[in-house]
């Protein structure tokens, strides 16, 4: 497999390129290849040879020539007897080192990983008994944009189900007062505004990444309920208003509070979006949100306040809601065929002026069902209890997942399934996970190395780990020749230089030391490193990180001054500062936002219970999203900031209705807010839930953690706004106690009496009202 790898040609104009040309080499002008190859050749060359005292040790082995090196990130699955010899291993790492020093080199190399991947598939068809699992530098690019591809059929069936059922929710028996074409343009207006923000990030050069999979939910759980929102205000209008009186009152109920949430969306986003956020795909994320929000509340404002306008006027002239012909009266009904008055049923003004209390919107399904069952029996006494006793058995999950909730830094959580990165990764932590990566130790300024006691701080520093260190070498070296470690200044460094870097088995060391030449042609080393492999367990990300706060801290308060350093401590860093960066900054403004608009609002009282509420959904999405093996990543964190506003967007109409509330009970009030806003929730939670259900089913970890997160946020927040916010607000503040009025002569009942006199003079009396 080597010697098929190191033979890959990339053929350009005039030359072919080979991975000696454009490998990273040695001193010695050679390609740097892993020492795990030089063993292979060392025991291929001993067997044969028919020598049988040849042997690997683990994790560190000796060369022919001499040299230690370490090989256990290159050897998996070791097996081993006495003394750390290897008796067989499960797996090899292989690593090829390019170079990238201009552009032509960068495009030899990108096309060289390419023939590389097709070399080792094609080595695996001819070696069935090895499996291999290639991966180069741009497999996780590849792969992460690879959950777009697979999503595409997914997404479309997504589309088709929630349409469908958007149609359904705004449809009823009655043909004049269903609104099917209201679900559909209300799902037009969310589609509109979504092309809009992702017309203008393409227009602007901005970056298409896999998480914008997220946007189009994120649209569809704000913009629906707010055109369920206005559909549900007009259900409250009276029929005898004009249409334009109607859609006043619709926009002075609906846009109030729809114009607040947006505002929140636009502040929690418009954090993740700002510098505070140090992720690029967290921000351009946010950025698009925002950008889609925002002209989501515009469209609704115009295109769907224009199209409920124009459907308020067909039903005005008794047209049919989906063919816009006008429905004939009943008594020209009953002479058509069965299928056409079932087509054409509808209640005419007339029917119902009988009884000024009916609402002929009852009918709606959705509506009768909330009125009729629902309200009165969440808010029964002897259902309450078992509301409150699930509400506390929630909490204790809650609680018992939010305990155990992890960082997830694992790359193979943002690609697509059945991927390299995912092969290779599961690989890697099977046959890897004994030894975290090779920590450089750097020790960047000039110490007494020859002191004892300097030496015993050093070697006390890196205590605990494998080490690949000159310095350990070399005061082995001095004892083997049986001199003290502790020689004078000069002759410490003079047996140094002279002595142990000439010698073939420590020659490499050299690269390892830098010497200084001083004024007076004494020599020091101003600077050195050596090499620290830890021992790990199946956490290794998680002890890595630890790992490395540990040594960091250590070298803030230690005599000799050293810093730590591995290629994947860069992503390490980034990633524990980025992660909760975006979710820390939203929660913060999202409370500000809270606290802010207590002094606008009517009573500052909302703000407090949507607040606890807010809390009550954050803490049970993230205890339940990590015992359903959802780790806190850059996903998870982007539906978190969601989840406040989802929130907000669903309790607050409800909260607000209850508090405003005056006069009647807590009970009168919560059935009241419910029958006010319940149907808008439920739509818009069905419409929500149909639109996610084939997201589950895209091979990509991306969107499993997006369904998971955006499904638990969807279930929490309806649990609490149709069972535990209904029963607890009916025997907590703020109190709904009837005030007595106090009869005085400026609050006294009158009678109006209507009189009407007969012919004989008898006085009887018609009508009376009190007033």
């Amino acid at each position: 497999l080597h010697s098929a790898v190191t033979r890959i040609q990339v053929q350009r104009p005039g030359f072919n390129y080979t991975f000696a040309h454009i490998c990273i080499l040695n001193n010695d002008k050679t390609c740097i290849v892993d020492d795990i190859v030089h063993v292979l050749e060392e025991l291929k060359a001993a067997r044969s040879s028919n020598r049988t005292n040849f042997a690997i040790t683990y994790p560190i082995t000796h060369l022919k020539d001499g040299r230690e090196v370490y090989n256990g990130h290159q050897l998996g699955g070791v097996t081993v007897h006495s003394k750390d010899r290897v008796k067989s291993a499960e797996a090899i790492q292989l690593t090829y080192y390019l170079q990238a020093i201009n552009s032509l080199n960068d495009m030899v190399a990108e096309k060289w990983e390419s023939i590389f991947c097709d070399t080792v598939e094609l080595f695996q068809k001819s070696n069935r008994k090895v499996k291999m699992y290639p991966f180069t530098s741009s497999s996780l690019k590849e792969d992460f944009q690879k959950t777009s591809r697979v999503s595409e059929r997914y997404l479309i069936t997504s589309l088709a189900l929630v349409v469908t059922l958007a149609i359904l929710c705004c449809s009823m028996q009655d043909c004049v007062r269903s609104k099917p074409w209201l679900g559909l343009l209300g799902l037009l207006t969310v589609t509109l505004a979504t092309l809009t923000a992702a017309g203008i990030i393409n227009l602007t050069g901005g970056k298409y990444n896999s998480t914008f999979l997220g946007i189009p939910f994120v649209m569809l759980g704000h913009g629906l309920y707010g055109t369920f929102e206005m559909l549900s205000s007009w259900r409250k209008t009276r029929e005898d208003q004009h249409v334009k009186e109607r859609t006043a009152a619709v926009f002075a109920d609906s846009m109030l509070s729809f114009s607040l949430t947006t505002a929140m969306y636009l502040v929690t986003f418009g954090i993740g979006a700002s510098p505070f956020t140090n992720i690029e795909a967290a921000r351009i994320f946010c950025c698009n949100s925002c950008i889609a929000i925002f002209f989501n509340y515009l469209y609704v404002l115009s295109f769907y306040g224009s199209s409920l306008v124009f459907t308020g006027y067909i039903e005005n002239n008794y047209q049919h809601s989906i063919f816009c012909r006008k429905v004939p009266k009943p008594e020209v009904l009953q002479e058509k065929p069965a299928w056409y008055r079932f087509l054409l049923t509808a209640r005419f003004s007339e029917d119902t002026a009988d009884s000024e209390e009916t609402n002929t919107y009852e009918s709606h399904l959705l509506v009768w069902f909330l009125k009729r069952y629902y309200c009165d029996w969440i808010t029964n006494t002897y259902v309450k209890p078992f509301v409150v006793l699930f509400y506390l058995v929630y909490i204790s999950f809650a609680l018992m997942g939010y305990l155990q909730v992890s960082e997830g830094s694992d790359l193979s959580n943002i690609v697509a399934t059945a991927t390299r990165t995912i092969e290779y990764t599961t690989a890697q932590q099977k046959y890897f996970s004994n030894y975290s990566p090779v920590i450089g130790f750097y020790i960047y300024e000039s110490i007494e190395y020859w002191n004892t006691s300097v030496q015993e701080d050093v070697l006390e520093y890196t205590k605990g780990f494998v080490r690949i260190s000159w310095f350990e070498s070399y005061l082995n070296y001095l004892r083997k020749l049986n001199i003290s470690t502790g020689l004078p200044k000069k002759n410490f460094t003079d047996m140094l230089r002279n002595s142990f870097l000439k010698a073939p088995q420590f020659a490499h060391f050299s690269e390892d030391i830098i010497f200084s030449k001083k004024y007076n042609n004494e020599v020091d080393v101003v600077a050195s490193r050596m090499f620290l492999v830890a021992k790990t367990m199946e956490t290794k990300r998680e002890e890595l990180y630890d790992l490395l706060e540990t040594l960091r801290k250590l070298s803030l308060t230690s005599k000799v001054k050293f810093i730590v350093f591995n290629p994947s401590f860069v992503y390490m860093d980034r990633y524990a500062s980025s992660v909760g960066a975006p979710l820390q900054n939203s929660c913060i403004s999202a409370l500000f936002l809270l606290f802010f608009s207590a002094f606008l609002v009517a009573d500052s009282l909302i703000n407090v219970w949507l607040t606890l509420t807010v809390a009550s959904v954050e803490f049970g999405v993230i205890g339940f999203m990590t015992l359903w093996k959802v780790e806190l990543d850059c996903i998870s964190v982007l539906c978190l900031i969601y989840g406040i506003n989802y929130t907000i967007d669903n309790c607050a109409p409800l909260l607000s209705t209850f508090v405003l509330g005056k006069e009647l009970t807590r009970t009168k009030w919560v059935k009241n807010a419910l029958e006010v806003h319940g149907v808008a929730i439920l739509q818009s939670y069905l419409c929500y839930i149909v639109g996610l259900i084939p997201l589950a089913a895209v091979p990509s970890n991306l969107t499993r953690t997006l369904f998971r997160c955006l499904f638990l946020i969807a279930l929490v927040t309806f649990f609490h706004c149709f069972a535990i916010l209904p029963v607890i607000l009916t025997f907590l503040p703020p109190s709904k106690k009837k005030r007595k009025d106090k009869k005085n002569p400026e609050n006294r009942e009158e009678i109006e009496c209507v009189e009407m006199v007969d012919m004989d003079s008898t006085r009887v009396v018609d009508q009376i009202t009190t007033v």
